[in-house]
């Protein structure tokens, strides 16, 4: 699949997801490029702001199959993994699949579930598979997994582990619409009679081969230099207690790969890694207790580290791979 045709495949899938939630541009490509970087994404944000939707329509745009869990203090590991049950008929236990058995999985309001609940995704998003009572299960391919929590409401929750929060290659919200944009949501439903909208598969998309995509982008040796800079600038931070893990490093240098293949680019420019720092990075640092007690961001310190990281000049000569 060359680079036009990729990208056209990405903007039919962000057209028909945007066809049914109204989300800005940028943010539908940063939720693709979280799938086509072989990673997760986690969405904070307020109730109602289409979270669910927006995961749905995703699954539905790309032909694959989706399910939801709600997570909940009392929900067990076994409740998303499933379990084994004794089939009567044949003498034996039988595997039942849980529901994280899917290819695109709504984790909902996940840090209301247990922290040995949330073990139990933590395997499934790393490894791509999960262990029930010593058998080891794959996954389907692709396995995505959207994450949401509830920003403004603590209460019943648990804090996501670090090793968890580490495995969402990005971290972003979807926000409010605009005026004109709630006025379209309102518009959209007085022409449907179902309070949700259906998604079709876009025409002649393949997840799989999307996904291969990013593999074939060019970055260049000064663009990687960037990405590690970036990274390593965030363990030297005086308002940073942990920087960001090699692993993030990674995820970093595979978002912008990621991006620029849904920008229609076969090569990755610092504009690239600049743009998809903030949303790979910020949830990645821990900060000082003092930078905590002055209330500094997460998101102010990544864009700092931007302004204070000397951005290279790349220049081609003829675009790579031609």
């Amino acid at each position: 699949m060359n680079t036009d045709t990729t990208a056209d495949h990405c903007d039919t899938v962000i057209d028909t997801v945007s066809s049914a939630v109204i989300v800005e541009r940028e943010t539908l490509e940063t939720v693709l490029s979280g799938f086509l970087a072989r990673g997760h994404v986690l969405l904070e944000d307020v109730p109602g702001t289409g979270k669910t939707l927006t995961a749905r329509s995703l699954a539905g745009a790309l032909g694959l199959s989706f399910s939801r869990i709600q997570f909940t203090p009392d929900l067990l590991p076994a409740d998303v993994t499933g379990t084994y049950v004794f089939d009567e008929q044949s003498g034996s236990f039988e595997f039942r699949p849980g529901p994280i058995f899917g290819n695109v999985v709504l984790a909902d309001e996940i840090n209301r579930a247990s922290p040995k609940t949330q073990a139990a995704l933590l395997e499934a998003m790393a490894e791509g598979q999960v262990t029930i009572e010593g058998r080891t299960h794959e996954l389907p391919d692709p396995f995505f997994v959207i994450a949401t929590q509830n920003p403004i409401e603590q209460d019943g929750t648990f804090p996501l582990p670090e090793a968890q929060v580490d495995r969402f290659v990005v971290k972003t919200s979807l926000g409010y619409p605009d005026e004109a944009g709630e006025r379209e949501l309102v518009d959209r439903r007085a022409e449907r009679t179902d309070r949700t909208p259906a998604v079709e598969p876009s025409p002649g998309v393949d997840p799989a081969a999307l996904r291969r995509a990013p593999e074939a982008v060019h970055v260049a040796d000064e663009v990687r230099d960037y990405v590690v800079e970036l990274a390593r600038a965030t363990r030297a931070d005086s308002r940073v207690e942990t920087g960001v893990s090699p692993r993030g490093t990674q995820r970093l240098f595979e978002a912008a790969r990621a991006l620029a293949v849904v920008r229609g680019r076969d090569y990755v420019t610092p504009d690239h890694v600049a743009e998809i720092a903030p949303v790979v990075l910020a949830h990645r640092i821990v900060l000082t207790p003092d930078a905590r007690v002055e209330d500094v961001s997460k998101d102010a310190v990544v864009e700092d580290l931007l302004d204070d990281v000397p951005v290279p000049t790349v220049t081609y000569t003829t675009a790579p791979g031609e």
